[in-house]
C-alpha cells in the first residue's frame, strides 16, 4: 500500500504542476494579445522612419559634391571596438528563447574576437545579464527590468551613450541583437548593425522623385537628428518586439508542459491502477491460501 500512496501523491503533485501552466499560459496569451499589437503599430513606425532617413540621406550622397560625408553613414574598414547590445528576458519558462539569444551574442563576439576586434558587451535583461556573468563575461553596462517593461526614457538613455561614442569615434560598429515576434508559434532572431547605417541602398533615382522638401543647409543638421532618433527607435523597438516574442514562446512552453503533464497523470493512474490490481490480487490470494490451510 506504501507504493499506492507514493503513486498518489505523484499523481496530486503533477496535476497541481499542470494547473500552474495551464494558468501561466492564459497569462501570457493575454499579455501577447496587447505585446502584439504595440509591437505591430511600431514596426509601421520605424519602417517610415527608415524611409525619411534613406530619402535624405541618399539626396546628400547622390547631389552633393564629395558624396557623403557623415560618420554614421561612412564604412569603416578596419574597425578596432564594437558595442553589442543585447535584449533577453527578465524571466525564465520560455524554451530556448533566452538561449537562441545567446548563441548569437556568443557567435558574433567570436567573429569579432577572429579579426582582433574588441567588443563591448552591453546587456538588458536578467537571463543574458546572469549568463555571461556566470561565465566570466565583462559586461560594459547593464539594464534590469527594461525588458519586461520597457520604458522610452530608460531606453533611450542606455543606447544613447553607445551613439555618442560612435560619433566621438570610440566604437566604430554598433549591433543589436534580440529575439523577436514573428507570429503567435514562431520567433526571428535578429542581428542587427545599427551603425554605421548602410548607404548601399540608396537608389539616386527615386532621391529624384522625392516629395520631401528641406533646405540644403539643413539637411545634414536634419540627417544626424534623424539618425539619432533612429537609433532610439531601434532599441526601444527591439524591447517591444523582444516582449511580444517573449511571451509568445512562454505561452509554447507552458501549453507543452501542460500537455506533458496530462500524458503524466494518463501514464500514473495506469500506474495506479495496476499496482492496485495487484494489491487486491494478492490480498485474495492470502485470504484463499488462508481458508485453505484451514481445511
Amino acid at each position: 500500500m506504501a507504493n499506492l500512496k507514493d503513486i498518489q501523491r505523484q499523481i496530486k503533485s503533477v496535476s497541481n504542476t499542470q494547473k500552474t501552466t495551464r494558468a501561466m499560459k492564459l497569462v501570457s496569451t493575454a499579455k501577447l494579445r496587447r505585446a502584439e499589437e504595440l509591437a505591430k503599430r511600431s514596426r509601421l513606425y520605424a519602417a517610415k522612419m527608415n524611409q525619411v532617413i534613406a530619402e535624405i540621406a541618399g539626396r546628400i550622397k547622390c547631389n552633393k559634391v564629395g558624396g557623403l560625408d557623415n560618420r554614421f553613414f561612412q564604412k569603416i574598414e578596419n574597425p578596432k571596438m564594437v558595442d553589442i547590445v543585447f535584449v533577453t528576458a527578465d524571466k525564465g519558462l520560455c524554451g530556448g528563447f533566452n538561449i537562441q539569444t545567446i548563441k548569437a551574442i556568443k557567435k558574433l563576439i567570436a567573429e569579432y574576437e577572429k579579426q582582433n576586434v574588441k567588443v563591448r558587451l552591453r546587456g538588458v535583461g536578467k537571463k543574458g545579464i546572469e549568463f555571461f556573468k556566470y561565465n566570466e563575461v565583462e559586461l560594459f553596462d547593464s539594464a534590469l527590468g527594461l525588458s519586461s517593461k520597457p520604458e522610452k526614457k530608460r531606453s533611450d538613455e542606455f543606447i544613447m551613450s553607445s551613439v555618442e561614442d560612435y560619433s566621438d569615434g570610440k566604437i566604430d560598429a554598433l549591433h543589436i541583437v534580440y529575439n523577436g515576434y514573428k507570429n503567435i508559434i514562431t520567433q526571428e532572431l535578429h542581428v542587427n548593425k545599427i551603425l554605421p547605417v548602410d548607404s548601399d541602398q540608396f537608389d539616386c533615382n527615386e532621391v529624384q522623385n522625392s516629395m520631401l522638401e528641406i533646405e540644403a543647409d539643413d539637411e545634414e543638421h536634419v540627417l544626424t537628428s534623424l539618425v539619432n532618433k533612429y537609433v532610439e527607435y531601434n532599441m526601444y523597438y527591439s524591447l517591444i518586439d523582444s516582449v511580444a516574442a517573449e511571451h509568445s514562446a512562454r505561452m509554447q512552453a507552458m501549453d507543452s508542459a501542460t500537455n506533458n503533464a496530462k500524458e503524466m497523470v494518463k501514464t500514473l493512474k495506469v500506474k495506479y491502477n495496476k499496482a492496485r490490481q495487484a494489491a487486491i490480487t494478492t490480498e485474495l490470494i492470502e485470504i484463499i491460501s488462508g481458508v485453505e490451510s484451514m481445511k
